[in-house]
């Protein structure tokens, strides 16, 4: 059964931002943290939308959120992931923008104030990125902010962070986007489909997320399904791109191309460190080359993008890189 809560009476004007709150079998301690970041904003009532999705949690968590009712919407409904929980919030927002905090992860107050400061003196800003940390951090330095550029010009010229919470988004140019079902790491088809929708992005150096790494966790899952999942999901996400830059103008075109190329050397790297089999790096890279995804195009994006596309081309060098990735990474973490 679905069900709505809210102890928030609605205000007269569009409040500035809807914050979306997924959680699911979380501890309430972490996800009271979370609120609490969100109410020491510098934002009153009427300038905050918070609306929490409990995704079918073992146990209603309703009878734990009494001192907060008042300043949430509550939406209980059926498990059905991550991509659910979001797409079930987004009719309910009224606000002028929209950001997106997992349960168990939180705002910093001190910096991401200095975002809303921006969003006030510039309120034709389509879309704002920020940056996130998974340590103790103290904010003593005003952030900067980049001169606004289209979100096709960002996509070509650098590289895009997907994740969903790492910026703020205008609601007006969401249209019907959104998240796919049932899909692992759904961002990396969001987010750039969203980012060729802005006209106005603004990149900022504020470090205003903070990012919490547990155990169990979805991107933590070493199972050996889990893993053939991911990487399936991933080449749904190429192809999913790869279709939609085939359609609109060429500056999309373009910027889609960068992500789907750089998505797909990942997806590469990627079916080396979690299977390392050379039967399934054959398969799977035959896959992209029906595709017309592989070899990599020989373009001018990174270092890393440049030695590894040129390096994936041939054979050898793909044996190479199945030999010697592992053991890089075992050095490096």
């Amino acid at each position: 059964m679905q069900n709505i809560t809210s102890g928030k009476s609605l205000a007269p004007s569009a409040p500035l931002i809807s914050f979306i709150i997924p959680e699911y079998n979380l501890p309430f301690s972490l996800l009271t943290e979370c609120l609490d970041s969100l109410l020491s904003l510098d934002l009153d009532a009427s300038q905050r939308e918070i609306i929490l999705v409990d995704d079918g949690s073992d146990d209603s968590i309703l009878p734990l959120l009494d001192g907060y009712l008042d300043q949430i919407i509550y939406i209980r409904q059926p498990n059905g992931g991550l991509s659910a929980a979001r797409n079930r919030a987004i009719p309910l927002c009224t606000g002028r923008y929209i950001q997106f905090v997992d349960g168990d992860d939180m705002l910093i107050p001190q910096v991401y104030n200095e975002l809303i400061d921006i969003l006030e003196k510039q309120p034709d800003t389509d879309m704002l990125l920020f940056h996130h940390t998974s340590k103790a951090t103290k904010h003593s330095a005003p952030v900067v902010a980049e001169a606004p550029v289209s979100g096709t010009a960002f996509m070509r010229h650098k590289n895009l962070r997907a994740s969903a919470w790492g910026y703020i988004f205008r609601r007006s140019i969401l249209g019907n986007l959104r998240f796919t079902p049932d899909l692992l790491h759904e961002d990396e088809e969001f987010t750039p489909l969203l980012m060729i929708r802005a006209e106005r992005v603004i990149e900022t150096d504020a470090t205003a997320y903070f990012y919490r790494q547990r155990k169990g966790s979805i991107v933590n899952d070493d199972d050996d399904s889990h893993k053939q999942k991911r990487l399936d999901d991933m080449m749904r996400i190429i192809l999913s791109l790869n279709a939609s830059a085939a359609h609109g103008p060429i500056e999309e075109r373009t910027a889609l191309r960068r992500r789907i190329d750089q998505l797909t050397m990942d997806y590469i790297y990627n079916i080396i460190i979690l299977t390392r089999s050379e039967q399934q790096l054959s398969e799977r890279t035959e896959q992209l080359s029906r595709e017309g995804l592989f070899p990599l195009p020989d373009a001018n994006y990174t270092s890393k993008y440049k030695w590894f596309s040129r390096l994936s081309a041939s054979p050898a060098g793909l044996r190479l890189l199945l030999r010697s990735l592992p053991l890089l990474r075992r050095f490096t973490d």
